[in-house]
């Protein structure tokens, strides 16, 4: 595939992070960019157990087939969980092989109802790709007070939002 997964990073059921990550989904594929989109919602809900340390059910092979081993390209959309991202995302990233995210892109957009958009997560989340021999995407999109910026259905409704939020995937799915 020559196109970008899109990991919204909670398990939480119809989280605002999933709101926006479905949203880069639409832009992206509105710029002409094919995705394959994948929630941590959708994980085994035992994980951390099952899967973690080769023991592989053949659901979980073929996700990681499907969405990890069929892309060079991710964008990882990560809520801000007690000052950092959550603990399922690294749950997630444990329990598949370093080797098939080795030499793979990641661009990162942080979402937090506070001030700072998950910087901290997302800087912190960018040393372990780095260790998995990860290239992350130089430019970082926190997204700050996001229960003010989308709108009753759960849609973006803030234009200075929208528009950084259109450049930042232009940008990376130039890279």
């Amino acid at each position: 595939m020559s196109g970008i997964t899109i990991i919204s990073g909670t398990n939480r059921p119809g989280s605002n992070t999933i709101k926006i990550a479905k949203h880069c989904e639409e832009l992206l594929n509105g710029m002409g960019i094919p995705t394959l989109f994948y929630s941590l919602e959708d994980v085994p809900e035992n994980l951390a157990f099952s899967e973690m340390f080769g023991k592989r059910s053949p659901g979980f092979e073929q996700m990681i087939h499907t969405y990890v081993d069929s892309s060079n390209k991710f964008l990882f959309v990560v809520p801000e969980y007690n000052g950092s991202y959550p603990g399922i995302l690294k749950t997630f990233l444990d329990s598949v092989h370093p080797n098939h995210w080795n030499f793979k892109k990641a661009g990162l957009i942080g979402v937090s109802d506070g001030r700072a958009g998950n910087l901290r997560g997302i800087e912190q989340l960018t040393l372990v790709f780095n260790y998995l021999k990860m290239t992350v995407f130089y430019n970082k999109l926190p997204i700050s007070s996001i229960k003010k910026l989308l709108d009753e259905n759960g849609k973006l409704s803030d234009e200075h939002t929208e528009k950084a939020l259109e450049a930042y995937l232009k940008s990376f799915g130039e890279f």
